[in-house]
């Protein structure tokens, strides 16, 4: 089995909040993995070594300066009433085809597999944790890290 029931998944109140609701169409496409997938996606596409964005080390993408581009913030536009994602990512993002999977990667077992464009309609709700999760898209090498202090990074995944 390669994703979990939402109902089974248990962080499913980020995707329930009452001043953040999702709709029913939305809730069916976002499908977090079982732990043997997000470990196998994680091996693949983002570290063989570190479980969190804490622990990549030196042989990660992730841990390269060169691969990334800029830091901008996303706070602000989660604290407005705007559901808009940041004007920077979207710009950056902006060949992402709404119905492309895009894997939101919190660390090695926890990872939540969903299409880009009920990301962008629901973004504030993956960010209820916001402790260097990673976005990637399939066949897509453009990224995105989200850390708690209410920034982002751009990069590309070599």
């Amino acid at each position: 089995m390669n994703h979990l029931p939402l109902s089974q998944y248990t962080k499913a109140w980020i995707f329930r909040h009452k001043d953040l609701p999702v709709s029913e169409v939305d809730l069916q496409e976002i499908k977090p993995l079982s732990e043997r997938r997000a470990e196998q996606i994680w091996a693949e596409h983002i570290s063989r070594g570190g479980s969190h964005p804490d622990h990549f080390g030196e042989g990660d993408w992730a841990a390269k300066k060169e691969n990334w581009l800029s830091k901008e913030r996303w706070q602000s536009e989660w604290d407005s009433n705007c559901p808009d994602l940041p004007a920077g990512l979207l710009e950056y993002l902006n060949s992402w085809d709404p119905n492309i999977t895009v894997y939101f990667c919190y660390q090695s077992d926890h990872i939540i597999e969903t299409k880009w464009g009920v990301f962008k309609r629901n973004w504030k709700n993956f960010l209820f944790f916001d402790n260097g999760p990673v976005l990637i898209g399939r066949k897509r090498k453009e990224v995105v890290q989200f850390f708690d202090d209410g920034s982002y990074r751009l990069g590309i995944r070599r």
